[in-house]
């Protein structure tokens, strides 16, 4: 509330300013063509009265001249009441149209441009606030009680509806049958069952021990946060972050979980992950659709300037590992002409565009195999500092930053 006082005060002080200019201008007497006729009418009056005194015309030839001129007279003093009349109104209305304009713009302007409702908040308050939200952000059974029960597709096929019965029944006698959860975990899921999809791939998850995939608990986490009307509750970031420490790249469960952190706050770390999915592509991925659906609203959220990259350019990896792996042995000049340009490359496009945390980690252990210590050391930091909040960023970059002889 603080903030629209303060906002409309200036506004209105700005606005008294103006209008003070424009109604003191309007307040200078300038001569008008009115005026000026009226001037030039009552000479000609006078001027007819001594010409008759002299002698030079008429009586009644002076009587007819003066009637005309007296008629012009009456006409032009009209006409200049008439424009002083107006010219005492237009400042007024030209004062409240610069008040209204000011104040009607500036709402405008802020209601697109800003952020309603939201109170003025430092960096480290809204970092404080999102994590915060993250904490406390409701479980998964209080967002899936929140949704109505599924209803099956009233177009479903009878046939079909039979077999998924006859499964349901089948895995309900057979509870440790692990390619039974499996197909049913699909078929739930296949016709919007999303909470008996979650419930199967749980139970397979646990049958399964030891032989979990990463990709089976990615699967699982896009169960629950689909069980959840799109929701990333708690206990879905738990088992998506459980799939990326084994396999830190899985597509998936990166995609939910910076759609977790847009829901929690923290667009900025949520552009990142999806940014670089889009780099890595393959285009056919499909978590590709919905990042370019989301992400340059995203990235204006997290004050990036974005264009979409290509999806899956090879250009925007920089030098791979086998090309490092090369580069030890030859000799530095050789060195340089292989993959010296990709290094460049890279590194430009990092410091301009920005990238995900593999690709800082690339080309700080690609400087760090040419010998460029000092400039690993420096990017390394800036690495840091970009990625402060990001744990699974900050992994991989200390670990290019030790290979390349920078950190401990």
């Amino acid at each position: 509330m603080s903030f629209w006082i303060v906002a409309i005060t200036i506004t209105l002080m700005v606005g008294a300013v103006l209008a003070r200019a424009v109604i003191r201008g309007g307040q200078k007497e300038i001569a008008s063509r009115a005026a000026s006729d009226v001037e030039v009418y009552r000479a000609q009056l006078e001027e007819v009265d001594r010409d008759v005194a002299r002698g030079v015309i008429e009586k009644a030839d002076a009587e007819r001249v003066h009637a005309e001129i007296a008629r012009r007279l009456i006409a032009a003093d009209k006409a200049q009441s008439n424009e002083e009349t107006s010219r005492a109104n237009t400042p007024a209305k030209a004062a409240v149209f610069i008040i209204l304009v000011g104040l009607i713009g500036s709402a405008t302007a802020y209601w697109f441009l800003g952020a309603p409702g939201y109170g003025d908040m430092a960096l480290k308050d809204r970092i404080a606030f999102a994590e915060e939200v993250r904490k406390s952000r409701p479980a998964q059974a209080d967002a899936e009680g929140s949704l109505p029960p599924f209803v099956e597709p009233a177009q479903m096929d009878e046939r079909y509806k039979e077999l998924l019965k006859q499964l349901r029944t089948t895995v309900a006698t057979r509870p440790d049958d692990v390619k039974g959860h499996a197909l049913l975990a699909q078929q739930e899921r296949r016709i919007g069952n999303f909470v008996a999809a979650k419930d199967a791939q749980n139970r397979l998850l646990k049958l399964k021990a030891d032989q979990v995939t990463p990709q089976d608990l990615a699967d699982f986490g896009e169960l629950q946060v689909l069980s959840a009307g799109g929701y990333v509750s708690p206990e879905a970031e738990m088992s998506l972050r459980a799939a990326l420490v084994k396999e830190p790249q899985n597509g998936s469960a990166r995609y939910y979980i910076g759609l977790m952190l847009a829901q929690t706050g923290r667009p900025d770390q949520a552009f990142r992950i999806w940014d670089g999915l889009l780099r890595a592509g393959p285009e056919d991925a499909p978590w590709i659709p919905p990042i370019l659906e989301q992400i340059e609203g995203l990235a204006q959220l997290a004050g990036v300037r974005y264009s979409l990259p290509d999806i899956g350019s090879a250009a925007a990896k920089g030098p791979s590992a086998e090309d490092v792996e090369n580069a030890q042995d030859m000799t530095p000049a050789e060195r340089m002409e292989m993959i010296g340009g990709m290094v460049a490359g890279l590194s430009e496009r990092l410091a301009t565009e920005g990238g995900p945390a593999r690709d800082w980690a690339r080309l700080i252990s690609s400087l760090g195999v040419l010998g460029e210590v000092e400039r690993a050391q420096a990017i390394h930091a800036n690495a840091l500092e970009a990625f402060a909040n990001d744990n699974e960023a900050l992994d991989l970059i200390n670990a290019a930053g030790r290979k390349a002889g920078v950190a401990e």
